[in-house]
């Protein structure tokens, strides 16, 4: 098995590309469905989870051709709705599949998705919205059975918690269903707006993009024709170089990012006393030698993003004073906390808020990723550890960082990948 050898204390410099947005890529290759057409999609991310949905795709009778950051995707020639357990339960975005096929082919089962590291992510909004607009839904065998022979009926779906994935899956939902549905309480990440545009694009009417109210006059059942669809650049990704830049005291620039998308993010950074120079799309950290601790809520976007709390607790381990983080999101998502702690992090957990108190240094240790953003706050923790960190278990990693080790290799870090 994999893992990743880090030598701490190096200074990093230079630049790199961001890669495209796995949270992005995924529901739009997921609305792929929705057409009978070829769907050409650049600025992939080449990570694991893309291609495990890619590989669900295939399985259903589409014809992929791939080419570099890029594929084209033809849908035309599915001749399966059942999304089977042997890849659903390898990754959770599966369950997008749900709302397209029963939006086109009026019949579809897909596996229960399972349990998750990081905690509960029940899909029940999913099917009562679902529900709602005429499907019959049954749940056997560790399967969602659902059936609308007369197709998906516009109606107002009122969410009662936020829920991206949710929100997703009904957005796709509707755009093949017969009248209008409202989305209230919809999430308003940029993955879903992109989501929205590029459906949009295809010739659906939506009115409310980027808000918590969505309007959606579906086709009735008529497949879309998508036009070509680069993927947004991975905020998460672009995040955890920043991070990366602040915790080494280094200078780094991201090429092909989205400040906005970013701004919560670079505002703790800024309050940390980091500063930006922002060209384009181009963004250039330039760190502070003594890093302010600061209090951090998780949220839904535009709130500061639950996929960036464990980067952002390695980073406050070499913070002056207390800093203060509070996980509203996932009930499991401090994992990472006694893997710190094994590089000698003074790290406090009371329910989910986790106490995180400055050390004067760190010391390399074999420590286990728990899961996708713990592989990388590991990493960063490792960059000024002392010694050798070695890090078990970064399937995790592969799973949403494209090249992490080679990216940051090209910045001066002392990282290769091992074979245990």
């Amino acid at each position: 098995m994999d893992y990743l050898k880090i030598e701490g204390g190096e200074t990093l410099k230079g630049s790199i590309t961001i890669s495209g947005a796995k949270n992005a890529a995924l529901p739009i290759i997921a609305a792929t469905i929705l057409s009978d057409k070829g769907v050409t999609l650049t600025n992939l991310p080449n990570v694991i989870d893309i291609k495990t949905l890619i590989k669900l795709l295939d399985i259903l009778g589409a014809k992929v051709k791939y080419g570099e950051k890029s594929c084209i995707i033809n849908n035309g020639t599915i001749n399966s709705t059942k999304a089977v357990y042997e890849i659903v339960s390898q990754m959770r975005a599966s369950i997008l599949v749900l709302g397209p096929l029963l939006a086109r082919f009026k019949e579809c089962e897909v596996s229960l998705p399972g349990g998750c590291a990081i905690g509960q992510r029940p899909i029940d909004l999913h099917l009562k919205a679902l529900e709602a607009m005429g499907a019959k839904i049954e749940i056997k065998g560790g399967y969602v059975k659902a059936e609308a022979p007369n197709g998906l009926v516009g109606t107002k779906i009122i969410f009662d918690k936020i829920t991206v994935g949710g929100t997703e899956n009904i957005i796709m939902a509707a755009s093949l269903a017969k009248g209008t549905t409202t989305i209230i309480n919809a999430a308003k990440e940029p993955e879903i707006i992109q989501l929205c545009e590029i459906i949009r694009d295809a010739g659906v009417k939506i009115d409310g993009i980027g808000t918590s109210e969505l309007t959606i006059e579906g086709t009735d059942g008529k497949p879309l024709k998508f036009n070509e669809i680069e993927i947004i650049p991975d905020r998460i990704e672009a995040g955890t170089y920043l991070c990366a830049g602040a915790i080494t005291n280094s200078t780094i620039t991201l090429h092909k990012v989205n400040a906005e998308h970013l701004r919560a993010s670079m505002n703790k950074l800024e309050e940390m006393g980091c500063s930006f120079d922002i060209d384009g799309d181009s963004i250039t950290i330039k760190p502070v030698k003594n890093l302010n601790s600061v209090n951090i809520v998780t949220t839904e976007y535009p709130g500061f993003p639950t996929d960036m709390q464990a980067q952002f607790m390695a980073l406050s381990i070499i913070t002056e004073g207390e800093s203060l983080i509070e996980e509203r999101l996932f009930e499991n998502r401090f994992m990472h906390v006694s893997e710190l702690n094994r590089l000698g992090a003074n790290i406090w957990l009371k329910g989910n808020i986790a106490a995180v108190h400055k050390v004067e240094e760190l010391y390399g240790a074999d420590v286990m990723a728990t899961d996708l953003r713990a592989s990388s706050a590991l990493i960063l923790a490792a960059l000024v550890a002392n010694g050798t960190t070695n890090v078990h278990r970064i399937y995790h990693l592969d799973r949403g960082y494209e090249d992490l080790e080679g990216k940051l290799l090209s910045l001066g870090a002392k990282i290769q990948r091992c074979k245990a």
